[in-house]
């Protein structure tokens, strides 16, 4: 069995004993892989769906340094998607809308059996309770920074400024304010 497949095993295990909809989060640092895990627990998970954490970035803080990844708006997350997805309850959130700055529409919170956030900043102590199974994406610091800069930079991005005087230290002093990949359940 790869991990993978444990990982799709232990949160199928986790849905059937808690009888309700489960939250994986997913994080790690900067270029870490949480999407491409993401994307690949909900193509094997049935009944799953994912939340980009980026629609959870306010696109201004987000590019400021901060100890504690302020621009991460945990509490929207938690208050309009999390807590309603996890109750059943019909609700609306908004996504941040990069291409305006803005947040945009009210959209319904998806319902399914699995919701998978994945997202930097999330396992902090304003939403730890709101998630079933909190995985964290293994790769240092640096290794995570130059794949990010790498994938950015072949999208035609180039904020290698951004990585070098934000997002790498944010990521470092997170990490140490808050310890979170001693706090995940699954280590992938």
């Amino acid at each position: 069995m790869t991990d993978s497949d444990a990982l799709v095993a232990r949160i199928e295990s986790l849905t059937a004993a808690t009888g309700r909809p489960v939250v994986v989060g997913i994080s790690g640092f900067c270029g870490s892989g949480k999407s491409t895990l993401a994307r690949q627990l909900v193509d094997a998970v049935p009944d799953s769906v994912r939340m980009r954490g980026d629609d959870f970035l306010d696109p201004v803080r987000s590019h400021h340094r901060s100890t504690d990844w302020d621009g991460v708006e945990r509490i929207r997350l938690r208050d309009t998607v999390l807590r309603p997805f996890r109750d059943g309850n019909p609700g609306l959130f908004r996504r941040f809308d990069w291409s305006t700055r803005a947040l945009g529409d009210p959209e319904p919170v998806p319902t399914a059996q699995v919701l998978v956030v994945d997202l930097i900043g999330l396992f902090h102590p304003e939403v730890l309770d709101d998630l079933d199974l909190t995985v964290w994406c293994d790769v240092d610091l640096e290794t995570a920074a130059a794949r990010g800069m790498s994938r950015d930079a072949a999208l035609g991005r180039r904020h290698d400024r951004l990585w070098l005087d934000v997002w790498v230290p944010n990521d470092r002093d997170f990490a140490q304010r808050w310890a979170p990949r001693a706090r995940a359940d699954v280590v992938f």
